[in-house]
């Protein structure tokens, strides 16, 4: 296929896009205005699948046991490549689609829609999954541990950022519950019968400062009180705080993990008290397909988006697409949305903005552009599949199974 007939092919794609530009403005400023949190994303779930089952999408739900996932699937020509796009729909608490995540999940949407209408008999099979609870939860963990991803070729999302880039790693991560037990007492009258769970915590919290020198650069240990007693003169027999621990990788979080949960369960031990940990599912981290990835920037600057390098250190978050890429090829690129950082009143704002709808409008583009390239050539789908592929066989030769 000549350059020219390929860009061709592209524009009609955009266009197609464009056409659904008033629906996926409404279906984004919707979810946004009604932001839901990880695991009740009931009405975003319904909004987002109803367009693709009106388009002739086969459409699921309760994928893996979570209520509000879904699965919308369409196939042009039998016997090419499975492509899955995956839309994000939770919220944060108090500050809403902090994370964009309205504009994840339509540009996801606006992409399989434009693919079917563009080009009806595509060789390939579009498959858009929504996927619950990515801010706390784990839902494509779950997804992933339950062999949704199996048999998937490529997987692609788009998250807006304050910066376009498309090799942007993220780190291995878990959250903790520290839930400390004392015994209660008068704090004035019989302070000595009193075991202090807030004392418990206060010197967990002192404890786990006291290993960061001791922790690689990359590491992250934050934590909030969730918990801290019910009266100053009552001595606390219940506290209690969330942590989120983060690192490079699965195994160097495992030892992050035993140092913090030692320094709390001696940080109990000290005054008495006992505590429970209880963690969340684990994130790991991202392995980001070049190939695929080289695609998506193609696409980017075809429609004329500068692409810019990631950090060299720092600068990462965590997300639970990291356990799909361990399963198939998978990226996780960004496209700038404003100057505002993510996880910021100003960032939900700019998410719910005429410039948010205009870069929902572009994600949704480098999207659809991208899985057809992944469909109509196969020597681009062969550079991603066989990129995988060697990526597994040296994680699997360096005894590091996923």
């Amino acid at each position: 296929m000549s350059i020219e007939m390929w860009n061709q092919d592209k524009e009609r794609i955009e266009n197609a896009v464009d056409a659904h530009d008033g629906l996926l403005r409404d279906l984004a400023m919707q979810i946004h205005a009604n932001p839901e949190l990880s695991f009740h994303e009931h009405q975003a779930k319904q909004w987002l699948s109803e367009p693709l089952k009106e388009a002739g999408f086969a459409v699921e739900t309760g994928i893996a046991g979570l209520e509000t996932s879904f699965r919308a699937t369409w196939e042009g020509q039998p016997g090419g490549p499975v492509i899955a796009l995956l839309a994000e729909y939770d919220a944060l608490p108090a500050i809403g689609h902090a994370c964009g995540h309205n504009l994840i999940g339509t540009a996801a949407v606006g992409a399989a829609l434009a693919l079917k209408e563009a080009y009806p008999q595509l060789p390939g099979k579009i498959v858009v999954l929504g996927t619950p609870a990515e801010e706390e939860g784990g839902g494509k963990i779950i997804m992933a541990d339950d062999g949704v991803f199996t048999g998937i070729d490529a997987v692609m999302m788009c998250h807006p950022q304050n910066k376009t880039m498309v090799l942007r790693g993220a780190l291995a991560c878990v959250d903790a519950t520290f839930t400390f037990h004392g015994r209660q007492a008068h704090a004035s009258s019989a302070p000595e019968r009193g075991i202090s769970a807030l004392d418990a915590l206060i010197n967990a919290f002192v404890a786990i400062n006291s290993l960061r020198q001791f922790m690689k650069e990359d590491v992250r240990i934050h934590g909030i009180i969730t918990k801290g007693g019910d009266a100053p003169n009552v001595v606390p027999e219940l506290c209690e705080a969330v942590f989120i621990l983060r690192a490079a990788t699965v195994e160097e979080l495992a030892v992050v993990r035993d140092k913090v949960y030692r320094a709390v369960r001696c940080a109990a031990e000290g005054v008495g008290a006992t505590v429970d940990i209880a963690e969340g599912l684990i994130y790991a981290e991202r392995n980001n397909n070049k190939a695929l990835a080289q695609l998506f920037q193609r696409n980017l600057e075809l429609m004329g988006i500068e692409v810019s390098a990631p950090p060299e250190k720092g600068g990462v978050g965590s997300s639970d697409i990291g356990n799909v890429s361990q399963v198939t090829a998978a990226i996780h690129p960004y496209i700038r949305l404003g100057d505002a950082t993510t996880h910021t009143p100003e960032f939900a704002a700019l998410a719910g903005s005429e410039a948010g709808m205009v870069e929902m409008n572009r994600a949704a583009k480098a999207l659809a552009m991208t899985a057809y390239d992944l469909c109509a050539d196969k020597a681009a789908m062969e550079r991603v599949r066989s990129e995988f592929q060697e990526w597994k066989h040296n994680r699997m030769g360096d005894g590091r199974h996923g």
